[in-house]
């Protein structure tokens, strides 16, 4: 067994030392899981945080007794005694009404499932397309955009689809059979048979038994749904775009995702499935659809200005309305106006790092879809100045001006200032 991962030093526990409490090198243990790899796991669950499963015991909890939480984890793990708890089902509420359900595992469940994960993932990796971006190391969903941008130029259809529930109806025989194709390493196909098989444990504490699906919320679940739909277009988990050169292929080609998803025991969701043209300036066909919103970016004809400042019309993509309504509500849950209190820079170290990471994920492309988003912003600025300085008190005018002049003395306060973006 590996002793440590290099440059990190183990918990005692989990030490090849002469004379502690685990077996010698040579050991009898039906699998031989590198305790290192445990390690790195504990690593990786550390840093992404996260909250109890069934057992409420936390990280800072786990960590207490760390050398001997991540020995029976090994210990178990090699002698093919683990087994999942059951996961914890945590509701969320959905952006388009009702919930879905969350999947929490235990901290030792996580590690386990981690270590899993880094042992399989690079050995899967291979085997994916190009056009799969989700949940994978060196892909994001702004890379997915690019090529769906680039497409949408280059194709004049296309057809979206989402798959229903795709996380809860993944069969298990069909997902096994394709872990089997590429993975022949015993205790790995042991332990996802098994986690796929864990049971859930609602909030009133009724135990479910599981014969479908894989949990969201479960470390491994993202990497065997990408297992599940290894196969080629642009898609991000369980949404998907494909293009097509005219209007009959596109049905042929929606028809026949349909029956293939059918075939695997899934279903493409009503709501979310058809067929759109890509309409702009040298496209003036008629359709029922004429954009379509893939990761909270909508597509659709919007004007543009070519390299010699002539404009014209595009298909393109922009923040969605229900991406842009989520950050409003955000700010307006933050209460800023209310903290008289705090300087221009509290306020800039409490909200900055959101309104930057938003700044990034929607400004990329057609940037100024973002304008209500700063424009509220800078409004409750207002408002926080006006309760903050007395003489400003029913003179949104005045604070306003004010609230220019500290965005030019200040522009890295907040993004978009820097940008002369203050109204």
């Amino acid at each position: 067994m590996v002793g440590g991962a290099k440059g990190r030093r183990h918990p005692a526990g989990m030490a090849d030392q002469p004379g502690n409490r685990e077996e010698s090198p040579i050991t009898c243990k039906p699998y031989d899981i590198p305790k290192a790899l445990v390690w790195e796991a504990w690593l990786h669950v550390k840093a992404n945080r996260g909250a109890a499963g069934i057992d409420a015991e936390t990280i800072e909890r786990f960590e207490e007794k760390l050398g001997d939480n991540l020995y029976k984890v090994w210990n178990r793990m090699s002698s093919g005694s683990y087994f999942l708890s059951a996961v914890k089902a945590v509701p969320i509420p959905r952006k388009s009404g009702g919930v879905r359900i969350l999947g929490i595992p235990t901290v030792a469940d996580r590690v386990a499932q981690t270590a899993v994960k880094m042992w399989l993932e690079p050995r899967l990796e291979p085997i994916f397309r190009d056009d799969s971006y989700g949940y994978r190391p060196g892909k994001s969903a702004l890379a997915a955009i690019t090529v769906t941008r680039r497409r949408c130029w280059a194709h004049d259809w296309v057809v979206e689809f989402d798959i229903r529930g795709l996380f809860d109806n993944l069969d298990h025989g069909f997902l096994m059979k394709a872990l089997r194709k590429h993975c022949q390493e015993p205790w790995i196909l042991l332990y996802v048979e098994r986690w796929l098989k864990a049971p859930m444990q609602t909030t009133d504490g009724q135990i479910l038994e599981r014969y479908k699906g894989t949990p969201q919320g479960g470390v491994i679940s993202p990497l065997l749904a990408n297992l599940f739909l290894a196969f080629g277009y642009a898609r991000y988990a369980d949404d998907a775009v494909l293009h097509c050169k005219n209007q009959r292929q596109a049905e042929n080609v929606l028809e026949t995702v349909r029956e293939r998803f059918q075939a695997c025991k899934l279903e493409l969701h009503p709501g979310k499935t058809r067929i759109v043209y890509c309409k702009d300036v040298n496209r003036n066909g008629d359709h029922p659809d004429i954009q379509f919103t893939f990761l909270s970016y909508t597509f659709r004809r919007r004007k543009a200005v070519d390299k010699y400042g002539r404009v014209y019309e595009n298909f393109s993509p922009a923040v969605s309305r229900d991406a842009l309504k989520a950050m409003r509500q955000t700010i307006r849950g933050w209460h800023l106006q209310l903290m008289s209190d705090k300087s221009l820079a509290d306020l800039s170290a409490m909200f900055g790092p959101a309104l930057r990471g938003w700044q990034q994920c929607y400004g990329r492309f057609y940037g100024s879809g973002l304008k209500p988003v700063w424009r509220s912003m800078n409004q409750f600025l207002i408002r926080w100045l006006t309760r903050k300085h007395k003489r400003l008190a029913g003179h949104k005018t005045r604070a306003a001006e004010m609230l220019g002049r500290l965005a030019d003395g200040q522009p890295d306060a907040f993004i978009r200032w820097s940008l002369g973006f203050v109204s």
